[in-house]
């Protein structure tokens, strides 16, 4: 973390060990306070253990101090996992898991072309665990670096992969030369993917047996408005969901699920523990069924944002609830429409909620008086760390009622009364002992827990 480059790069290049984890062993510094995982990796730091590992591919076992007889003990694995930020607000000074993922792809295929074993000497195969971001400019040579690491010492491992924009052969094509034993989560984004495409993909997804994450985002199908091939499509996408073993998070964003969340959830075959159904028109229905399923017991994380929650949704949504109430850490709940009324009516039930750590209430029309009734009640969490929440309705000026999202999110604030309601927050918070407490507005600051992390 401190640039120290030649120390790292020689660090690589002689480690004894079978496993070299920066992640473990950045867990917790016994010198100082400091959080160094949520520090972000410069780019000489990331290329210097890139250069490392090629160095030490290249090095003869007894130019490197490495003995023959000591090869039980050589490097085996590399784990690179959990150390990159996501190329949200990127830093120049850092390296993207976009970078990354060239760097390492660009590695792998310089050593497939470059190492010549020594005679009667295989090379010692090492293991890099990477998690790899793809789009349209990266996918060829991502391609050409998964092809080349078969059979190759320097093997590329996928612990998650996120695709972005790729056509639907390209992922294929991807998913097709990953290896099965490693992969933990797909995230596909921004693909339009429609049933027909997923129907295509989910069969080479679904033989990852060890996948514990499945991300897919703009799943369009109309259930208004059924085709015999949509309905095709979609008996087969859940025919294939029901084949995982492991999942444990789920993620539909953006797609249109009314009145199916009961075929989707029925088909698992292991209770979730993160649920993200954000802008899926989720109906009554919908929230009901999920109330009743083995899935609403376990859940750690609930994403409901841009469900309209504030008419018939409302009870459901209470139900769900009271039924998640004893193992809910993470709740999002963007843009629902939630009033002061709404939010009244909710926070018996939201205060039953005594794990929860993250409240996401961003752009919902709350009023002053609101926030406040919900830092005084939510004293009794003692977990809550970080609470999103809207600027108030009252800092606003000539506000339509209700007031539409795209109002809440666009319009202009008095930034003299968002002062005053923010020094006032801040009081309470003093004067109920919950200092710690972290009450922002600010939804780019990637205070929502990743699955993984909670």
């Amino acid at each position: 973390m401190d640039k120290k480059t030649v120390v790292l790069r020689e660090l690589v290049h002689t480690w004894p060990f079978p496993l070299l984890s920066f992640q473990q062993l950045l867990q917790e510094c016994a010198h100082c306070s400091r959080a160094l995982l949520q520090e972000r990796p410069s780019t000489e730091s990331m290329q210097a253990v890139i250069l490392g590992l090629t160095a030490r591919l290249h090095t003869p076992e007894t130019e490197s101090g490495t003995q023959p007889l000591c090869r039980k003990h050589a490097l085996r694995v590399l784990d690179m996992t959990g150390l990159l930020d996501d190329g949200v607000e990127q830093d120049p000074g850092t390296m993207s898991m976009w970078d990354c993922t060239a760097a390492v792809a660009r590695t792998c295929i310089a050593q497939q072309q470059g190492v010549t074993a020594e005679p009667g000497l295989a090379p010692i195969p090492v293991e890099v665990r990477v998690d790899l971001r793809v789009n349209r400019a990266s996918y060829a040579f991502l391609r050409e670096a998964l092809r080349s690491s078969v059979g190759s010492p320097l093997r590329l491992c996928c612990r998650d992969l996120r695709a972005e924009d790729l056509p639907m052969r390209n992922t294929v094509a991807l998913l097709q030369l990953l290896d099965a034993g490693c992969l933990r989560r797909v995230d596909l984004r921004f693909n339009n993917l429609g049933l027909r495409g997923l129907s295509v993909i989910i069969p080479h997804v679904a033989r990852f047996q060890h996948l514990a994450s499945l991300r897919l985002h703009y799943v369009h199908g109309d259930s208004r408005q059924p085709s015999v091939d949509g309905e095709d499509n979609f008996r087969y996408f859940l025919a294939q969901m029901g084949r995982f073993t492991c999942l444990r998070e789920l993620s539909m964003g953006s797609s249109l699920l009314s009145g199916r969340l009961d075929q989707l959830l029925s088909t698992l075959q292991s209770p979730l523990e993160s649920l993200e159904l954000a802008f899926c028109a989720l109906l009554p229905e919908d929230l009901r069924f999920l109330a009743r399923s083995p899935h609403a017991v376990h859940l750690k994380k609930l994403d409901l944002s841009g469900n309209d929650l504030s008419g018939n949704q409302l009870e459901p949504f209470q139900g769900l609830l009271r039924a998640a109430a004893a193992t809910l850490l993470h709740l999002e709940l963007t843009e629902c429409q939630l009033a002061d009324t709404q939010l009244l009516a909710t926070l018996p039930v939201l205060t039953r909620c005594t794990s929860l750590r993250y409240l996401g209430l961003y752009g919902n029309p709350l009023s002053m008086a609101g926030l406040k009734e919900l830092l005084r009640d939510s004293v009794v969490q003692a977990e809550l760390r970080t609470v999103v929440h809207p600027f108030p309705v009252d800092c606003y000026e000539g506000l339509p009622w209700p007031p539409p999202a795209s109002v809440l999110l666009e319009a202009s604030i008095n930034e003299e009364k968002f002062a005053r309601v923010e020094a006032e927050l801040h009081q309470l918070l003093l004067a109920s002992g919950r200092a710690h407490v972290l009450w922002t507005t600010d939804i780019y600051g990637r205070l929502a827990a990743d699955y993984f992390s909670l």
